[in-house]
């Protein structure tokens, strides 16, 4: 069954000669090594023995090689060093990209500089290329509000809206002063006598910190001043002030009244075909398009009132009078983003049309007409809280054990299983019989401890893979040495790379990203919150727009894209030296709005939890006498067959593929993202593909 992997073995037994002319012994070589019978023999020799060595002098030994200085090359651009420089910026003084100028000159003062095509004579052909962008497009201009919902744009008109603005007003350079200005994150020496922050000043070397001497405060600071959500590592004082941070955004389990509204509005939104006939391209006028929006809006609010109550449902078909069940239709459509939020792998096609349709719904014209507002703000664990009047709850030395996130594995017993799920229910009666009033019961108060459980429960399945990931690159790998074979480093134009990095740059590159997506996974509720009231905003217009994906509604979102900076920023001052772009894609062609946002870093666990499954159960199955001569002969030994799959992923998910401009991916902050999907599509071609099969994999997108 093994040679469908690529593996024969030999029995002890084929090794004994069977030729009837043994006694004249086989024939040996001067140096007394056996030689093969013929030419052919030789040869299937080394094909049906795909583990064998084609040197056949002495094992070589897996050698330790030791990375030199981290080189910064010259004619790259200043930021993100990444891409050829193709403009000067006087003011600056610094050589960009035309990515990374537009990223930083979008606000404040520096929207004042002017930008100056230069030649960059280490890449003429490169710097040529931008140059003609810059030609066709002009220099960037500050971003106009957005005009109303209108039909849709022509791919030309796309590109001269949004391809030179790669990143929205609010999504800027990642790092901003208390002004809210952007700031170019500091650049540190990658050379002895060279700042990158300084071209005219090759001297100033004592205030930089090399890259390579960086490694060790970089990976310690991941388990450092990143570790912030381990609740048994705080006190008493910062405990409870997490919990009251965290609850402001967790939304409240539904009740059981509650699920059976939401069977409601998914069947209805199951049903519905919203989307497909308003976001379309054959509105001549924006009055059509408008009329579309309300029929269809009026179709599903009729519909949800039968379904609900066919009496009243009667009746608002007669009379039309949709504010008379206004509070229904806020609760009904709240119930479905509320679950969304703490469910993000359901209603995966629902919750688009209902977010769009919320979105048409507070356009002045449309809540006009219908005399009500469909939309009100998610309930949280804090709000309901507050309004019980319960809020010190969250102080409770008990809270972290009536929350806790009861895991059977990690090796435990049944009976430690069972002691912490009795601790956990003793601690949710003591807190909700202490904290229940006139204002609030005790099943509210445990629902709401359940609630923050959930949230515990979608921190372990979703961030504790991006753990994981860093915590085999650090086991596996090191920055200032690689063992051979096992290097990071990547090549532009060689296995797909659009990026060239050193192993040590690699490496750092790697480190960061994952640090970001540990970051942004684990404020997703808090991100997911702003998002909404990002799309939701009725001062907020957005236009119809194709992308290049199809025609998809190009929104600016200000709050999330202020949060997302943030946590950025934090990133970058956790580590001595940033490496890449700091552009965050939102609202433009590559993000249009929140809510892409959104579903593009919910695919992060998606893409992780299938490798470090493989990865931990590359061990398991290795018990089996079998599968250890399959592995041992292909790879060498588990940590090897590992190591294969990791640096694999460490190289080729993080090598600025995925598109074919280093606007659309590159080393952005979404690119990132992107390279590691493109990976997850060639999955299926790696040589190591059989260990995914024999492990379980599925897929990455999993089974819903």
């Amino acid at each position: 069954m093994f040679s469908y992997f690529g593996y024969r073995g030999l029995r002890p037994e084929e090794s004994s000669s069977d030729s009837d002319d043994s006694d004249n012994g086989p024939e040996r070589d001067s140096d007394g090594t056996q030689a093969p019978s013929s030419k052919s023999d030789a040869l299937n020799a080394i094909l049906e023995r795909d583990d064998m060595d084609i040197d056949t002098g002495a094992e070589q030994q897996q050698k330790i090689v030791t990375v030199a200085e981290d080189v910064h090359l010259p004619g790259m651009c200043a930021e993100c060093e990444d891409q050829p420089f193709s403009v000067l910026c006087d003011a600056c003084g610094d050589n960009f990209c035309i990515v990374c100028f537009q990223s930083l000159h979008k606000k404040g003062k520096r929207r004042t500089h002017v930008l100056k095509p230069i030649e960059n004579t280490h890449y003429p052909k490169e710097a040529a290329a931008q140059h003609s962008q810059i030609a066709s497009h002009g220099q960037a201009k500050p971003a106009a509000d957005a005009p109303a919902p209108v039909a849709s744009e022509t791919p030309q008109q796309s590109q001269q809206a949004d391809a030179m603005s790669v990143s929205a007003s609010s999504s800027q350079q990642a790092v901003v002063d208390e002004n809210g200005e952007p700031v170019s994150p500091k650049r540190t020496k990658l050379v002895e006598g060279y700042d990158s922050d300084d071209d005219a000043n090759p001297t100033a070397s004592s205030s930089s910190t090399d890259i390579t001497g960086a490694a060790a405060s970089s990976a310690a600071t991941v388990s450092s001043s990143l570790q912030a959500p381990r609740l048994e590592d705080k006190t008493l004082t910062e405990s409870g002030a997490w919990f009251s941070e965290r609850a402001l955004y967790i939304p409240l389990r539904l009740t059981y009244d509650e699920r059976k509204s939401l069977r409601l509005v998914q069947a209805a939104l199951n049903v519905s075909e919203y989307t497909d006939k308003v976001d379309i391209v054959t509105w001549g006028s924006k009055t059509k398009r408008m009329a579309a929006q309300l029929k269809e809006i009026c179709a599903i609010l009729s519909g949800l009132v039968v379904a609900s109550d066919y009496n009243k449902g009667q009746q608002l078909l007669k009379d039309k009078d949709f504010s008379q069940n206004a509070k229904f239709f806020q609760s009904v459509f709240e119930i479905g983003r509320r679950y969304k939020v703490m469910n993000p792998e359901k209603m995966r096609s629902e919750y688009g049309k209902l977010v769009y349709m919320l979105q048409d719904s507070v356009t002045p014209h449309v809540k006009e007409l219908l005399q009500f507002s469909c939309v009100r703000k998610i309930r949280t664990v804090f709000e309901t809280l507050r309004e019980g009047g319960a809020v010190d709850m969250l102080n409770h030395p008990l809270m972290e054990a009536a929350t806790k996130d009861i895991d059977s594995g990690e090796g435990k017993s049944r009976y430690d299983v069972q002691r912490e799920s009795k601790e956990k229910t003793r601690a949710v009666k003591i807190l909700s019989q202490k904290f229940s009033n006139a204002n609030i019961d005790a099943d509210t108060i445990e629902q709401c401890l359940y609630s923050i459980a959930d949230n515990h429960s979608y921190l372990r399945g979703n961030r504790d893979p991006v753990d994981k990931m860093l915590f085999y690159l650090k086991k596996y790998f090191r920055p200032d040495q690689y063992e051979e074979g096992f290097s990071l480093a990547i090549q532009g134009g060689m296995g797909g790379a659009r990026l060239t990095h050193s192993h040590t740059r690699q490496y750092h590159y790697v480190l960061q990203s994952m640090m970001l997506w540990r970051e942004v996974l684990h404020d997703m509720f808090k991100l997911w919150y702003l998002a909404e009231e990002d799309l939701l905003d009725p001062e907020n217009d957005y236009r119809l727009t194709d992308t290049g994906q199809g025609l998809n509604r190009v929104q600016q979102a200000p709050r999330i894209g202020r949060c997302i900076h943030k946590i950025l920023a934090n990133v970058q001052r956790s580590v001595e030296a940033w490496v890449g772009s700091s552009v965050v894609h939102l609202g433009d062609h590559n993000v249009p709005n929140a809510l892409m946002f959104i579903d593009k870093y919910n695919q992060v666990s998606r893409i992780l939890n299938p490798i470090v499954l493989c990865v931990d159960k590359v061990a398991e199955i290795y018990k089996d006498p079998e599968m250890r001569r399959y592995i041992d002969g292909k790879y060498g030994g588990v940590d090897n067959c590992r190591k294969t799959i990791l640096a694999d992923f460490f190289r080729h998910g993080f090598d600025g593929s995925g598109a074919d401009n280093f606007f659309d991916a590159g080393s952005c902050i979404d690119g990132r993202l992107t390279s590691a999907w493109n990976w997850c599509a060639k999955v299926e071609k790696k040589a190591y593909f059989p260990i995914f099969l024999l492990t379980g994999f599925v897929g990455f997108d999993g089974q819903f």
